[in-house]
């Protein structure tokens, strides 16, 4: 029996899987998503599908290539949206992860500023007990002033 050593890196394997860089493919998945929401997107959908059933349509019979009912085009339609349908998810799916840490961050950065204001606040509590045991101006002038009324009074 052989136990795999942690103090050394696996062997490579070779797998029949594709590799990809799921960032990357992340990244191209909001994309496409991104372009997937825009007017632009349907404008081009719009005139392409227009023009698909006009030419075959108007066109002559031996330069159709997918008459009434146009099941090619339905074929391609769905295929573009049985792929678009995972990406915009995927593209959702990552928005959401980048929310959830931001979510996070704000929520720890709240809770650091919840901490120094409880923290200033009792400060400021403190100063003022230790300022109502602290001679003020005008309570130094008043000694003071008694003071002087009393040497005044001695001599």
């Amino acid at each position: 029996m052989t136990t795999e050593r942690l103090d050394q890196p696996r062997a490579l394997r070779r797998t029949l899987r594709p590799h990809y860089d799921p960032e990357a493919f992340g990244r191209l998945s909001e994309q496409i998503a991104r372009f997937l929401g825009t007017a632009r997107f349907i404008v081009y959908m719009t005139v392409f599908v227009g023009l698909w059933v006009i030419w075959n349509v108007v066109a002559p019979p031996n330069l159709k290539f997918d008459p009434y009912p146009f099941i090619f085009l339905t074929l391609m339609l769905s295929l573009q949206a049985s792929y678009a349908a995972p990406l915009i998810l995927l593209a959702q799916n990552r928005q959401s992860d980048r929310d959830r840490i931001q979510y996070e961050q704000d929520r720890e950065a709240a809770d650091r500023n919840q901490a120094e204001i409880e923290y200033l606040t009792r400060e400021i509590a403190g100063l003022r007990l230790a300022l109502n045991e602290v001679a003020t101006r005008d309570y130094l002038r008043a000694e003071l002033g008694r003071l002087l009324e009393e040497l005044k009074e001695r001599r």
